[in-house]
């Protein structure tokens, strides 16, 4: 329903960038209108210290004021004819989209060990033996056991562990549970609908 007189945002031009508002917008158009450069030159200084008002924050930056030209520059979409005190060519890449991060494609074989333990379990496979191996062996069982923890529904005994380990190392890394002791770790409910009882 629309009531005569009333005027809603939703059917107003979109802002180029809302945080600095609707008036700063309008005053940047009026600025493109007017017919002479050093009018146009004095009104957009103008702007821009009604801009640093608006935008506070960015005085803490080193190049802020480079940052409120090139903002100036996108409000005006490339309009505004003055004589830019800054070079604003790239202001555009502020709000140009990152590139997308690749998932891995590699289908991981426990997920609760994730890709990272994976790549362990492989560089253990190539290690020649050696306190090298054997050290980096202590610690990828003690990962394991504290993702077991974290992830395996409460079975994280050692021996599973040990038995995980010779698995993805196709039997070449064997536990000696008797010579090698694994840290003591909390099993951590991890189950849905459950919360924590609120401290009286």
């Amino acid at each position: 329903m629309e009531i005569k007189g009333l005027d809603y945002n939703t059917q107003r031009e979109k802002l180029a960038m809302p945080e600095y508002g609707r008036e700063i917008q309008k005053m940047v158009d009026h600025a493109i209108s007017l017919p002479t450069k050093e009018e146009r030159n004095l009104c957009a200084r103008t702007i821009i210290k009604l801009m640093e008002t608006k935008m506070p924050q960015l005085r803490g930056n080193t190049d802020y004021e480079q940052t409120l030209w090139d903002h100036l520059y996108i409000i005006s979409d490339k309009r505004l004819d003055i004589d830019w005190p800054y070079d604003v060519s790239e202001a555009e890449k502020i709000h140009a989209k990152p590139q997308p991060i690749p998932l891995p494609q590699n289908r991981i074989r426990q997920r609760h060990y994730g890709k990272l333990l994976e790549e362990v379990f492989e560089k253990l496979k190539e290690m020649p033996a050696g306190p090298e191996r054997d050290e980096l062996t202590r610690q990828t069982a003690n990962q394991m056991k504290r993702d077991l923890a974290t992830w395996g529904h409460g079975s994280m005994d050692d021996e599973k562990v040990a038995d995980d380990l010779a698995r993805y190392t196709d039997g070449i890394i064997q536990l000696d549970l008797n010579d090698l002791t694994l840290e003591k770790v909390t099993a951590v409910n991890n189950e849905p609908g459950k919360t924590r009882k609120k401290k009286k």
